[in-house]
């Protein structure tokens, strides 16, 4: 064997082991009193070695001679994976050019990776929108999904019919497209227009197209409360796709929204662990919020009122002759979310009116609350916290093993900046509902293991050195519903792809994130 060969094989085996030349200083070391490894895993004393963006070793003790670039001595702070969140619109903060995608909103909260594309939107050039990111620099990792709602306004616009023999061929290239250009798997929205057009047997012969690639069904259901098919009608619907399409299949920011189906948390995971013992992978992910993040016009106006442009759907709102019957319709669905007082305005571009619910606003205008309501549509919408979940089924949810953390992210809401400390301070610290370890690994190995993120979420020789460290008794989270925008506290160093991204409890301004291709490789025969 050629000696260049030799010494390459000779190289790698080395790396593989934890060796290094004593000469030659490795990038970085952490030394711990308490690492999580992830996946439950108990917690161990010790000293990790990083070099070339991978965790090289892991060590109870120091190698002798050892030599490195950066060591953080992390004492008693909490050493563990960096967090993966499924469920972001982070990339809507990534289309500007001109300034650093840092994504310090996350990775304060130790998130080392992003799920974009959620919900069925966001571009449906995959492969481009990677490129971009690579090209202008991340502050983590991104994943993306192929949106179906996105797919379908490509296709056939707003339209609320069945697509044509022709343009489900269509919607079905533009997935295989994205799918080969590294995508998790299809998002929907079918609660949202035009997804909630859709019927369920669309939906799968979409997904199929996913399976195909070993990708996974993400949903926001079509619906989460009694709108229409009701929470467990949409539930099914889920579990049918994943069963006909032959795929994993994901229910996004799981939930019970409205006094409707307060209570019904038990029911849904009843259909859900029955699901998964005939054999159907499904998953969920929550976000620990007793709010929603939405809009006036999402929280209160019929789906069918929405179809067609936005000019189309105003005509709609502001038409006379129909305002009897949407005014009775937006009425329920107020009701149907706990009334006027249960919806805050959130929206950061109103000034005027952020701070108020719906209730303060109408008495303020002297309207009634849907009057108001219909007000606020027509002058271009605004975000709003819809206060729509019970404790008990938040706590039934976050429990299942099944369960991972999520922020859904969206202006307005403290979600996006302070999603993962709040689990952490409020469900782990004080009213212990899950274990710290509990915590780490629906926050990381869950998700990396549910959507085939085969080098992170745990920390492993060869895996992605993306690792948080944070100080247990300072992670908190400081944004609320009137501050949504206050980045977190408590995380001393943040690594990501070896790569500090935070160190010494202030942001670097590296950019080390990396696009998270699947490569995935279609199956012969589905």
């Amino acid at each position: 064997m050629p000696i260049t060969k030799i010494t390459a094989l000779v190289a790698i085996i080395a790396t593989l082991v934890g060796c290094t030349n004593e000469n030659t200083p490795i990038d970085m070391i952490i030394t711990g009193n308490t690492i999580y490894q992830g996946s439950n895993k108990a917690p161990i004393q010790g000293v990790i070695g990083i070099d070339k963006g991978k965790i090289i070793f892991i060590k109870e003790q120091l190698p002798t001679n050892l030599q490195a670039k950066t060591i953080i001595d992390a004492n008693n702070m909490i050493v563990a994976p960096g967090f993966i969140d499924p469920h972001t619109h982070a990339c809507n903060d990534f289309v500007d050019n001109t300034t650093p995608n840092l994504n310090a909103n996350y990775t304060t909260q130790g998130v080392s990776t992003v799920f974009c594309n959620v919900d069925g939107g966001g571009n449906i050039d995959v492969a481009n929108t990677f490129t971009e990111y690579e090209n202008q620099g991340i502050g983590t990792n991104v994943a993306l999904y192929i949106g179906h709602g996105s797919v379908r306004k490509a296709v056939m616009g707003r339209s609320n019919r069945p697509p044509t023999d022709i343009e489900l061929a269509k919607m079905k290239s533009l997935i295989e497209k994205a799918m080969q250009a590294g995508a998790l798997g299809l998002s929907t929205g079918l609660y949202y227009v035009p997804g909630n057009y859709a019927t369920t047997a669309e939906v799968i012969e979409l997904a199929k197209v996913a399976a195909r690639y070993n990708g996974v069904y993400d949903s926001h259901i079509r619906d989460e409360s009694s709108y229409s098919v009701g929470l467990l009608g949409a539930i099914e619907e889920v579990i049918t796709i994943g069963e006909k399409a032959k795929l994993p299949v994901h229910v996004a920011h799981i939930k019970s929204l409205g006094v409707d189906v307060w209570g019904e948390s038990k029911a849904v995971i009843e259909l859900i662990k029955n699901a998964q013992d005939r054999g159907i992978d499904v998953t969920a992910d929550q976000y620990p919020w007793r709010a929603s993040g939405t809009s006036i016009a999402g929280s209160l106006m019929p789906r069918e009122i929405l179809a067609g442009d936005k000019s189309e759907y105003l005509a709609r709102v502001k038409d006379e002759a129909q305002w009897p019957e949407l005014k009775i319709a937006m009425q329920e669905n107020l009701r149907r979310r706990g009334g006027a007082d249960s919806l805050l305005i959130s929206d950061p571009t109103l000034a005027k009116l952020r701070g108020k619910t719906l209730a303060e606003i109408a008495t303020m205008w002297e309207l009634s609350p849907i009057d108001a309501a219909r007000k606020i549509v027509i002058d271009g919408n605004a975000r709003v916290a819809s206060f729509n979940m019970s404790e008990q089924d938040i706590k039934a949810y976050m429990v299942q093993p099944w369960v991972m953390t999520s922020s859904d992210g969206s202006p307005g809401h403290p979600r996006k900046y302070a999603t993962f400390p709040k689990k952490y301070h409020e469900f782990v610290k004080q009213k212990q509902w899950l274990t710290l370890n509990e915590f780490i690994n629906s926050s990381s190995s869950l998700t990396a293991k549910a959507f085939g993120l085969k080098d992170r979420g745990e920390l492993k020789v060869g895996y992605a050195a993306d690792i948080v460290v944070f100080d247990e008794n300072k992670f908190i989270p400081k944004a609320d519903y009137i501050h949504p925008e206050e980045l977190s506290e408590g995380v001393q160093w943040m690594v990501i792809n070896g790569e500090l991204a935070i160190s010494q409890g202030k942001l670097t301004n590296n950019l080390a994130g990396q696009a998270i291709r699947q490569h995935q490789v279609a199956k012969v025969s589905q």
